[in-house]
């Protein structure tokens, strides 16, 4: 799907205030900040699985930073996601 046509359209309907601008720039901090989260989330995952394999006897330390490593990652993009849904509700067309 192409998103140049779709922001044609916008920018034509926004006119002198970039109200669409606005909203497109809500949707895409939302999402990219959740897309990022699941992409970081999974590369811990993966490792934290792989580190555990290679030396069974410290799985507990690593499942403990695992842990605490994806919770801050997924606060960030909870902020992050936050933010985009406050922009968007600040929109009124």
């Amino acid at each position: 799907m192409s998103f140049l046509p779709l922001l044609q359209d916008v920018a034509a309907t926004a006119g002198s205030n970039a109200k669409g601008f606005a909203a497109i720039g809500a949707g895409l901090a939302a999402g990219l900040a959740v897309l990022g989260a699941g992409l970081g989330i999974g590369n811990i995952g993966g490792s934290a699985v792989e580190g555990m394999a290679r030396q069974p006897e410290a799985a507990g330390r690593i499942q403990t930073a695992a842990l605490i490593l994806a919770a801050l990652i997924e606060g960030v993009a909870l902020f992050g996601a936050v933010i985009g849904f406050q922009i968007a509700g600040k929109i009124t067309f």
